[in-house]
C-alpha cells in the first residue's frame, strides 16, 4: 500500500510570529490557525497549502521531541506527514513487508489527528497521519 498524499509538512521555528509572517509573506498564505499541543509542549500555527497543511511548530518545552529536535538541528523543515486511504491498512501493510521491526505507535495529533511515526534516516522524521478524511 502506498501513501497517496502530503499531508503535512512541519517546520521547527524559535518564533511563531516572526514564522508565521515569513511564510505568510513568501506564499501568500492566509492566516495561520493557532493551537497550543501540551503533548509536544509546543505552539502550533497551521495555514492550508494546496491540499496539505504546513505547520509551524515552536517549542516551549525543550525536553520535547520538537524542542530536542530545534536544539540539535536548528530552525528548519522537521517533519514530513503523510496520508493513505486506509490508515490501519496501510500500517499493516508495513509491518507485514517488514518496513517496520515492531506494530507502530498511534498517537493523537493536533486536532484529533491519529499520527503514527515511522523510521526514517537523516534530520527529518517521518510519520502517517489520519485526519479521519480516509
Amino acid at each position: 500500500m502506498a501513501a497517496t498524499r502530503i499531508h503535512h509538512l512541519n517546520f521547527v521555528v524559535r518564533d511563531l510570529d516572526a514564522a508565521c509572517s515569513r511564510f505568510r509573506l513568501l506564499l501568500g498564505l492566509e492566516e495561520f490557525e493557532r493551537i497550543d499541543h501540551a503533548p509536544r509542549g509546543s505552539h502550533i500555527a497551521r495555514a492550508r497549502l494546496g491540499e496539505s497543511w504546513l505547520v509551524l511548530v515552536c517549542p516551549y518545552d525543550p525536553d520535547s521531541v520538537p524542542g530536542r529536535h530545534l536544539a540539535e538541528h536548528g530552525e528548519g523543515f522537521f517533519l514530513l506527514s503523510v496520508g493513505s486511504d486506509d490508515f490501519d491498512r496501510h500500517l499493516a501493510d508495513l509491518l507485514a513487508r517488514k518496513a517496520l521491526a515492531a506494530p507502530a505507535e498511534v498517537r493523537s495529533g493536533i486536532l484529533d489527528w491519529r499520527i503514527a511515526d515511522l523510521p526514517t534516516a537523516g534530520g527529518a522524521m517521518l510519520q502517517l497521519t489520519d485526519d479521519g478524511r480516509d
